[in-house]
């Protein structure tokens, strides 16, 4: 068996509201749900990408709770990759730069296609 797709992907970040900002503003993604203090959820295509307030994510859920979901969390960078074909790359570079955001890395794979790297 192979899973279909991935639903879900997180990132952890320390402070919501410049991520918030960030996912809106800069990548133009619709927030689906909030927790003040602990996550938000945007839809990208098919998926979803949870953004976690790291440190609320290591609190294991209360005994009586409805979700019961696993404490989880990272240390450290994470890394997410949005796919775009090669002239909407070009339209990225050009948007992220409008709106300041420096291009870390930009380069062509070996095996074909190309990545430019940001940070949110």
């Amino acid at each position: 068996m192979t899973p279909s797709a991935i639903l879900e992907s997180a990132l952890y970040v320390t402070d919501l509201d410049a991520a918030e900002k960030f996912y809106t503003d800069v990548l133009g993604l619709d927030l689906l749900g909030k927790v003040d203090g602990r996550h938000l959820f945007f839809r990208c295509g098919d998926g979803v990408l949870l953004i976690f307030n790291a440190e609320a994510t290591k609190v294991p859920p209360a005994p009586d709770a409805r979700l019961k979901v696993p404490p989880h969390g990272t240390v450290g960078d994470g890394h997410l990759c949005f796919a775009a074909s090669a002239d909407e790359i070009a339209r990225w570079r050009a948007h992220l730069e409008r709106k300041k955001i420096v291009i870390e890395s930009d380069f062509e794979w070996p095996q074909g296609g190309r990545s430019i790297y940001i940070r949110d």
